[in-house]
């Protein structure tokens, strides 16, 4: 058994009051697979203006692991230093680092993930911060309403209101269903 800090960033899109980012630094005691005890968690949140870049990713992940009492290597995932070859990344912080390669490493991002993510979402729903996402391509932001999100979120899990819908709900249905969509087009 061994002890790691696992670290990770939820909120790296564009919502209407910028990037809010929130790191999580889990302190943890890991085997090759499964995690054995928490020791400590340590959660911070950041706002940027702009996209963030390699040299603010590290300082939010160093800022938020350097709170942590019990140390250990820092684990973080490759996807968040933005695919940066191991080697050149250690480089870039004071402590040491390594990205997951055992069951119980990947295990303790998971973890961190499922706390950054859930800090990130309780403090924007407490805050009342407005969270249209923004495509990273359109300049002016996403104008879309809190009505047309449900609608859309209706659509892909399938809560269409028949009535409004009529035969094009029944449609769908049979895209999806694969076989059945095609021998019912056949027979018209």
């Amino acid at each position: 058994m061994f002890t790691v800090i696992a670290a990770d960033i939820s909120g790296r899109h564009r919502i209407d009051a910028g990037y809010y980012m929130v790191c999580a630094a889990v302190s943890l005691e890991i085997t090759p697979t499964s995690i054995e005890r928490v020791n400590e968690i340590n959660t911070d949140a950041f706002l940027f203006n702009k996209p963030p870049e390699l040299p603010d990713i590290v300082k939010i992940i160093e800022t938020t692991a350097s709170k942590i009492k019990k140390k250990g290597p820092l684990i973080i995932e490759r996807g968040d230093l933005f695919n940066l070859d191991e080697n050149l990344s250690k480089v870039m912080f004071s402590q040491e680092i390594r990205y997951q390669e055992s069951i119980g490493e990947r295990k303790a991002i998971e973890l961190a993930h499922h706390v950054s993510l859930s800090t990130r979402n309780l403090l924007l729903r407490e805050t009342g911060m407005n969270i249209t996402i923004f495509d990273e391509n359109d300049e002016e932001g996403g104008e879309e309403s809190d009505e047309e999100d449900r609608e859309e979120d209706n659509e892909e899990s399938g809560e269409e209101d028949n009535e409004e819908n009529g035969e094009e709900s029944g449609e769908e249905d049979n895209e999806e269903s694969g076989e059945e969509g095609s021998e019912k087009e056949g027979e018209e």
